[in-house]
């Protein structure tokens, strides 16, 4: 299978184009009361939150068993240790900008600095999430990932790279170097770096490329920097759309519980094809493999890789919104 030529380099102009349409009801900067556009009583947040945490700890009460075990795990484990946000953190439920908690419970969400006591139109006792409470650093960051989300939304989707970044981490490595070397791959190395050399590498993310061993790293038609992510991240990478969740916890407590869930869920699936296309054997763990180095494999990836693609779609505009409320 013939899949697209590795992308050129992105210009700044999508990136300058950014979008600060704020949602109803954000925070007037000038009020020192945060501008509510919705209050939820008692029995409404608190079954939102019990949901949230009954979706969350599907997937993080089997990690921290395996964890007080001493268990290591070469697909999940990434989702913790890459993506340093606790499970713990994961199960908290936060109702997101603009949304008032009302009753005497709410009290609890006065823990976290970010929120502020009010009170409801009746003059009961509530709780909001404050943005006045990011630090002008954090403001500053808010700029920089609108724009970043803005330049993604707007530029091309690469479908063409069959996920070789994996394959590029382990390539002329001996046993010992591998990273997750308690578990075969699925070609001796001299095959596995033949499979490598036959076809274009085209890593458009710093993140993975970073991982590169040292010989992978020259056949990368991009070399990506940290600078650069902002004028090479595009939505159709497997990675860029993983870091949904990222930004979505860099902005907690304001993101909303339910789109930090999707945004994890999102993640966790596409880690899951990320390692199953990988030059890892991990049939004993219950991934079959993705074939990439077959044209059949490159077919099923891609078919993956368009589906997450569209699912990031919404959630990308969703982060935004959020961003957009707190810097209005």
């Amino acid at each position: 299978m013939r899949g697209q030529e590795c992308p050129r380099s992105f210009g700044p102009s999508a990136l300058a184009r950014v979008t600060t349409r704020a949602i109803r009801g954000a925070v007037n900067p000038t009020s020192t009361t945060p501008v509510y556009r919705e209050i939820l009583a008692p029995a409404d947040w608190q079954a939102r939150a019990a949901a949230h945490e009954r979706r969350v700890r599907v997937w993080t009460d089997p990690q921290q068993a395996r964890a007080a075990r001493g268990e290591k795990h070469p697909v999940y484990d990434f989702l913790f240790s890459y993506y340093a946000f606790r499970p713990a953190w994961l199960r908290q439920w936060h109702p997101g900008p603009g949304i008032v908690l009302a009753g005497e419970d709410a009290r609890a969400f006065l823990r976290r600095p970010e929120y502020r006591e009010t009170t409801t139109p009746d003059g009961g006792f509530a709780v909001i999430a404050d943005p006045a409470a990011f630090s002008e650093k954090r403001r500053d960051f808010l700029g920089w990932l609108d724009g970043l989300l803005a330049a993604m939304t707007e530029r091309p989707a690469f479908f063409g790279c069959f996920g070789l970044h994996e394959w590029a981490m382990v390539y002329r490595q001996t046993p010992d170097e591998v990273r997750h070397n308690a578990w075969p791959l699925r070609f001796p190395p001299d095959e596995l770096a033949r499979i490598v050399e036959a076809q274009p590498v085209c890593c458009t993310h710093f993140d993975a490329f970073r991982f590169f061993t040292a010989p992978a790293r020259p056949l990368n038609k991009h070399q990506p920097t940290r600078e650069t992510t902002a004028t090479l991240e595009q939505r159709g990478c497997l990675h860029a759309n993983m870091d949904l969740y990222k930004w979505a916890f860099k902005l907690a407590p304001f993101t909303p519980g339910e789109l930090l869930a999707d945004c994890f869920e999102l993640a966790r699936d596409i880690r899951e094809l990320d390692m199953r296309a990988s030059p890892y054997d991990l049939r004993a763990l219950g991934f079959d493999p993705v074939k990439i180095e077959t044209p059949s494999g490159k077919t099923e990836y891609e078919r993956h890789q368009r589906a997450f693609t569209a699912r990031g779609e919404p959630l990308r505009a969703r982060l935004r919104e959020v961003v957009a409320a707190l810097r209005a």
